[in-house]
């Protein structure tokens, strides 16, 4: 006896409201159905509060991610602006604590070796902006230069990991991925010595 394979997993939202209005045509006035359960009418009227739905988020999406974007230039804009002002302060007091501090401004320790690092903390993965997107996320390393992350589909192999992004501060995006499928990720901090061991593992579902 044949069954029905549906799939749902492996769609897109778009993608399953499309299926979901073909499958309704196709069983509107269909002699082999004559009786849907539950009603066809009840099927297109969720299906269309999900595609309103689906709208909604992906302008609130939109919106959001132009107002981060706001938000991280005028960041990148007072970080410049207070460099600056740390080397004039640098160059004023001829790198005299008490002066520089007198500025509200503090002084550096001197540098102690950082040795062999650890692994990152407190991994976590989040669904991103756009479909195909995961945030991650963990605590800073003391004497990282970079952080590496690595992905890999469910379930993990010994050969699945594949190198996802390099980034400098301790988080990261990575796209590309496929929406409905579980991932799996991981971070290794790198730093003097070379890169460091790897954080325990994250597993979220690519939206």
């Amino acid at each position: 006896m044949a069954k029905v394979k549906l799939s749902l997993q492996s769609l897109t939202i778009p993608q399953k409201i499309q299926f979901i209005r073909q499958v309704v045509t196709s069983m509107t006035g269909n002699a082999n159905f004559a009786t849907p359960a539950p009603a066809l009418a009840a099927i297109t009227a969720i299906v269309d509060a999900l595609e309103e739905a689906f709208n909604v988020a992906q302008a609130a999406r939109l919106t959001a991610k132009q107002k981060t974007d706001l938000q991280n230039t005028a960041e990148q804009q007072a970080d410049a602006l207070l460099t600056q002002l740390a080397a004039y302060v640098e160059n004023i007091t001829g790198g005299d604590a008490a002066k520089i501090q007198s500025g509200g401004m503090e002084t550096r320790a001197d540098a102690a070796p950082v040795g062999a690092l650890s692994a990152p903390q407190n991994l976590s993965a989040t669904a991103g902006d756009q479909d195909g997107e995961i945030d991650l996320d963990w605590d800073n390393i003391r004497g990282a230069k970079s952080y590496v992350t690595a992905k890999s589909p469910d379930p993990i192999t010994a050969t699945s990991w594949q190198q996802a992004t390099i980034v400098t501060k301790s988080k990261g995006t990575v796209s590309g991925l496929t929406s409905g499928t579980k991932y799996w990720f991981r971070v290794a901090a790198i730093g003097t010595d070379g890169q460091g061991p790897w954080s325990d593992p994250a597993t979220k579902i690519a939206p």
